[in-house]
């Protein structure tokens, strides 16, 4: 969280306090945690200060002749419902983070608009829709309303939008807004709910301010199941109202859903984009013929085309294809269609930019991910693109700035960020915090062996011979078919030189290259 919080306003940070014990605890019948070892822990995380651990006597002696910490100590302390005073022990993290609110005119994005969190743009975070309709299999269709809402604001350079994979980690849970404001570092969170019966629909919706918790506007739509892109468009206006915001005609515009006059093909398209925001190989297999059925019933639907082009990309990068090369030509002539009938749309140019990019057409690449910014400022994917794009062309140093827009817009993001982020401070000569964003990666993703790979060059570099060569071993272990040789074929380096970086950590560690 210190690495997360430099160079964020004070008001968007999100800081801890941790509190930890060794001591008897008793788990109740129904699942929940009694005891000493509980309540003392608990106790000692309300001591501790924001971004601090506080550790009691009895688990500072089970660590001290483990870990080089450097505490405070505390001394005897009373704590709240403890009969005895503890002994406390104060460890913070890193250093106080510097509030750097960012500014548009301070990143140099080729005249792109920059997502900003400050004062003067509004912040909103959409949360997924209640499924009302008591049949769990209309999920699809309640969590395609709230995604529909994002990509329409998500449009509007006058705001900062939460991006939907963070928005939804609140999925069916009972959430208290002030909490979701601060932990998504956002003033407005809209929620609402979606009965689906038959032919109607009747959807809610309240937009609220999170400083106060106070009903900015609410409202429930009975409609016709035909009308639904007119409610959509209805609860989007009603909130560019509510936080009073300027737009002009194109704006207006711009925010307007598309949509099928096919109401299947709709239905296809939400179910497909459900399962493509899954990622997995199956789900995408499946998506994809979710979305080839939406194309079918209508060939002009944009949007389908666009995700269609989405899911066979990352079928390629994955490597989940049957045949790589034709599963990236299929995912050019399906993102092309997209363009041709919607030039804005988001994903159809993102999966052009990562399809030029693999092709080696690098300015092309740079210039169709740009556009899709452009016209979707709050394009988190987009931005985490052009970063991806930055550095394998050499330009590591923008690369950083573009994931650190990205993560604002999508506090909860993927593991593989982090990897993207490495890959740029490695090739900068930055290997002691990419080393630190790798061990992150790998407890959030055990079977990675790219960032035990970069692990070890980063070692290497650094001269920790020891460490390298153990997080070689455990690549073998996670992947025993591991081929630097076939890295060098297929990462797109614009410099081969970059790579040979790379080739050199592990040769100073005196690893296999």
């Amino acid at each position: 969280m210190v690495e997360r919080n430099a160079g964020v306003p004070e008001d968007r940070r999100i800081e801890f306090r941790i509190g930890v014990h060794v001591g008897d605890v008793v788990e109740e019948s129904d699942g929940d945690l009694m005891g000493d070892g509980v309540n003392i822990a608990a106790r000692l995380e309300g001591v501790a200060q924001p971004g601090a651990i506080c550790l009691s006597e009895d688990a500072y002696r089970q660590v001290k002749a483990r870990l080089d910490l450097r505490v405070s100590d505390l001394g005897a302390t009373a704590l709240k419902n403890i009969s005895e005073p503890v002994r406390v022990y104060s460890l913070l993290v890193g250093a106080t983070a510097e509030a750097k609110p960012a500014k548009p005119s301070d990143v140099k994005f080729a005249s792109m608009p920059a997502p900003s969190g400050s004062p003067d743009k509004p912040s909103i975070a959409v949360l997924p829709f209640a499924n009302m309709s008591g049949d769990v299999e209309q999920e699809y269709f309640a969590d395609g309303i709230s995604e529909d809402i994002i990509t329409a604001l998500s449009k509007l350079p006058q705001l900062f939008v939460i991006a939907r994979n963070s928005a939804f980690t609140f999925k069916g849970k009972n959430v208290h807004i002030p909490e979701v404001g601060k932990s998504l570092g956002v003033r407005y969170v809209l929620e609402g709910s979606v009965r689906k019966s038959g032919g109607r629909v009747r959807i809610t919706a309240q937009l609220i301010d999170a400083s106060t918790g106070g009903h900015l506007w609410a409202e429930r739509f009975d409609r016709e199941l035909t009308d639904i892109f007119a409610v959509q468009d209805d609860v989007t206006t009603r909130i560019v109202s509510a936080l009073a915001l300027n737009l002009s005609s194109g704006d207006r515009q711009n925010i307007a859903m598309e949509h099928s006059d096919n109401q299947e093909a709709y239905d296809c398209f939400l179910r497909g984009r459900e399962l493509f925001f899954r990622t997995t190989k199956d789900s995408n297999r499946e998506a994809g013929n979710m979305l080839r059925r939406a194309i079918e019933l209508d060939p002009r639907y944009a949007p389908a085309h666009a995700l269609l082009g989405a899911t066979q990309v990352i079928d390629y990068v994955n490597g989940w294809a049957a045949s790589p090369t034709q599963a990236l030509e299929n995912a050019e002539k399906d993102a092309r269609q997209a363009v041709q009938l919607n030039e804005r749309h988001p994903y159809a140019l993102w999966a052009l930019a990562l399809i030029s990019l693999w092709a080696r057409r690098y300015d092309e690449a740079l210039g169709q991910v740009e556009k899709a910014i452009a016209f979707n400022p709050n394009f988190a994917d987009g931005h985490i693109a052009r970063g991806f794009i930055l550095h394998y062309v050499g330009r590591s140093e923008e690369a950083l700035k573009c994931f650190e827009l990205a993560v604002a817009l999508e506090p909860y993001f993927p593991d593989i960020w982090l990897q993207f982020h490495a890959q740029a401070l490695y090739q900068l000569g930055r290997y002691a915090e990419a080393v630190g964003l790798l061990k992150r990666r790998i407890l959030r993703n055990p079977d990675t062996d790219a960032s035990r790979a970069l692990l070890a060059a980063s070692y290497g570099q650094m001269g920790l011979i020891d460490e390298a060569r153990e997080a070689w071993r455990e690549l073998m272990r996670v992947n025993p078919g591991y081929s630097v040789e076939q890295r060098r074929k297929v990462l797109p380096f614009k410099n081969p030189d970059d790579f040979e970086r790379f080739v050199e950590g592990l040769r100073k560690a005196g690893l296999p290259n």
